[in-house]
């Protein structure tokens, strides 16, 4: 009877999460131009996706920002997360500032940047976007590294400098091969964060549409209503994040035990 109530719980659980995304999903395979009512099955409205501007201009300020700053969150959260491993002594007020962007609500880390760049009248664009996405996905990224690193070989490190090797040909040939799985985890979940991320997007992104991304495109439309365009749309993007979480949790298997 534990059983049974236990496996009751989890479905119960389990439908109230991933019911509507099913729902969604099947939604936009509807061929009525209503996003609720269903008529057929038809793939049209992702057709409809590929002839519409302005999806496809969000799309690629949405790729650009992604790439881009998880590019630089990868390679300065990973060096981050050695350099606080490298430490002797680590403070809980080190661990705390670090990880900050973690744990600090979206919209009081968007008006904070907002606020620091208008300070420093920097005109507003992708470019702010993608500096803003970098502080976000920093401190995910260095807690992935930081996971591995809690159960890291030191040892092997000291051989390689025993045997003569500098530190930066240490690091390319022993350290980086080693946490590599890490860092590639790190950067994907970065890069799923800064695809989903709209707060603070829009926050930073200025007035025009030359610095629109794909959720803030997301957000006009639906205040005319969900279409199954809509539905198509985030499908897409559903589909994009979870492929990208599925890849990092499978990575993250040889994080914890390597």
């Amino acid at each position: 009877m534990v059983r049974l109530g236990r496996a009751a719980l989890l479905l119960a659980v389990l439908g109230f999460l991933y019911v509507p995304i099913g729902v969604l999903v099947a939604l936009s395979f509807n061929e009525s131009g209503l996003a609720t009512v269903w008529t057929g099955f038809s793939v049209r409205w992702y057709g409809a996706l590929l002839a519409n501007a302005d999806i496809l201009a969000a799309a690629l300020n949405t790729l650009v920002v992604g790439l881009i700053s998880t590019l630089v969150a990868t390679v300065l959260g990973t060096a981050l997360a050695l350099g606080i491993e490298a430490r002797a002594r680590k403070g809980r007020a080190v661990e705390a500032l670090i990880f900050a962007p973690m744990i600090i609500p979206d919209i009081v880390l968007a008006i904070a940047l907002l606020s620091f760049f208008s300070i420093l009248k920097v005109p507003m664009g992708l470019h702010t976007i993608i500096l803003a996405h970098v502080v976000f996905n920093l401190a995910f990224v260095s807690a992935v590294v930081r996971a591995r690193l809690k159960t890291f070989d030191w040892s092997v490190t000291e051989a390689s400098g025993d045997l003569g090797a500098d530190g930066f040909t240490t690091f390319r040939r022993v350290t980086l091969p080693l946490i590599l799985p890490a860092v590639i985890a790190g950067a994907l979940l970065a890069f799923t964060l800064s695809v989903d991320e709209f707060i603070i997007a829009f926050f930073t992104a200025g007035a025009g549409r030359s610095s629109t991304t794909l959720p803030m495109q997301i957000f006009a439309m639906i205040r005319f209503g969900v279409t199954p365009e809509i539905n198509a749309l985030a499908a897409l993007v559903m589909a994009v994040s979870v492929t990208a979480v599925t890849l990092a949790q499978r990575l993250n298997r040889g994080v914890i035990a390597p």
